[in-house]
């Protein structure tokens, strides 16, 4: 079993594992002037640009030069990290700060940005950092980092990176990487084999998909595999109960141009292990399905049907019948206790029932089975695009997904 973790731009909703931070225009905190405050966070912003550009330019030595003395622990973390970034097709890199607090410790009060007598000094900073990925990424992704700073003998120097922001692969162990024909499989903790086979995998997935799906996208999967289902949940920013038994989510911006940056698919390396071959090619597909969609999937889209529709293509061209595709539904039907409505949305919530969980999927996926053989695969193509455009999810006036029904089928 697979799903879609949504992420929103702008007024919308972010996956669990990316905050949205206000930018503010004076410093939190602090009581010098504005102008002095401005310098002061400008110094920190330094520190960051000059990291920033090390690791561009694959100089190891200028990064850690950013690095407080005597932080040795942190040190040999940001050695790591750092060689983990240069196995990755990093086409860009940036810090931006967007909130910073004085947190004590020198001469200069609470944030004046002169004055200091020499003393240490620190301070805790909210980041955005943004990447991109050559080939995978049109637009740079954006996450949220927190570090603390200290200031000794007149130079501002990166102490260690804080709880609260958000957790990167590269922050888990050593990165391998592997390069698939149409996909980029990113582990830690993993064997090389094992992320070649997925490669595997994820290049079957993207002509499966692309034999369905009518509109353009990347035709490109970018695929994280963590070291196990707690290191996924730390990703995701979310308890790892909620994806006991979930295979693999994708995260990704809902409703976002095809320029937004490339959807990443996380694995769970504990449940997808025990997946046969066929089951592994399912998810993968049903997660592509995600990743091409994205663009024309917005809060109107119900899970029903996004979900239903990613299945649907996963089982798509395989033996599976729907008594094997869809147990918990069949337990249900002999006990003459079948639904009597499609899935609601809170029916696909993580780390509920999972029998529960297992109906909901089936009834979308025999949903949309029934819309393609019913009234073809182009209606059931049009009745995704068509509510994607809509507004609401359960209007009966014509707007919503009942509308759309009508209108497509």
């Amino acid at each position: 079993m697979g799903a879609r973790v949504h992420r929103r731009s702008g007024t919308g909703r972010w996956r669990g594992a990316l905050l949205a931070v206000a930018l503010l225009a004076g410093l939190c905190s602090c009581g010098g002037a504005p102008d002095e405050g401005a310098a002061w966070r400008d110094r920190l912003q330094s520190v960051l640009d000059a990291q920033a550009t090390a690791v561009r330019a694959g100089d190891e030595s200028a990064y850690l030069a950013g690095i407080a003395p005597g932080a040795d622990g942190y040190r040999a973390d940001q050695r790591r990290v750092f060689a983990n970034l240069e196995r990755l097709p990093l086409a860009a890199w940036s810090y931006r700060i967007t909130r910073v607090r004085d947190t004590g410790g020198g001469s200069g009060g609470s944030g004046g940005s002169e004055g200091y007598d020499g003393a240490a000094a620190r301070a805790e900073a909210d980041v955005e950092l943004r990447y991109r990925l050559r080939g995978y990424d049109h637009s740079p992704v954006t996450a949220t980092e927190r570090f603390a700073f200290t200031r000794e003998d007149g130079r501002w120097y990166v102490s260690s990176q804080l709880s609260g922001g958000d957790r990167q692969l590269w922050d888990q162990g050593r990165v391998t990487a592997v390069r698939g024909e149409h996909s980029l499989v990113l582990g830690v903790g993993r064997d090389s084999s094992e992320l070649r086979a997925l490669a595997r995998v994820a290049d079957r997935a993207v002509p499966a998909v692309n034999a369905v799906w009518p509109r353009s996208w990347a035709a490109r999967v970018v695929v994280e595999v963590p070291g196990s289902l707690e290191r996924m949940a730390e990703l995701l920013k979310a308890p790892a109960s909620s994806y006991q038994g979930i295979a693999a989510v994708t995260t990704g911006e809902a409703g976002a141009s095809e320029d937004a940056p490339a959807d990443r698919v996380v694995v769970n390396p504990d449940a997808y292990g025990l997946l046969s071959e066929d089951g592994r090619q399912v998810v993968m597909t049903h997660e592509t399905v995600h990743v091409a969609t994205r663009a024309h999937t917005s809060d109107a889209t119900p899970l029903w049907l996004s979900e239903g529709l990613a299945d649907w293509a996963g089982y798509r061209g395989t033996s599976r019948t729907p008594q094997e595709a869809a147990p918990e539904l069949a337990r249900t039907v002999r006990t003459d206790d079948a639904p009597r409505a499609l899935p609601d949305d809170a029916d696909f919530r993580f780390g509920s029932d999972p029998e529960a969980l297992g109906r909901a999927y089936e009834g979308g996926w025999l949903a949309c089975r029934m819309v393609a053989e019913r009234w073809g695969e182009g209606r059931l193509m049009e009745l995704y695009l068509r509510t994607g455009r809509g507004e609401e999810k359960h209007e009966g006036d014509g707007t919503g997904v009942d509308g759309a029904l009508r209108e497509v089928l």
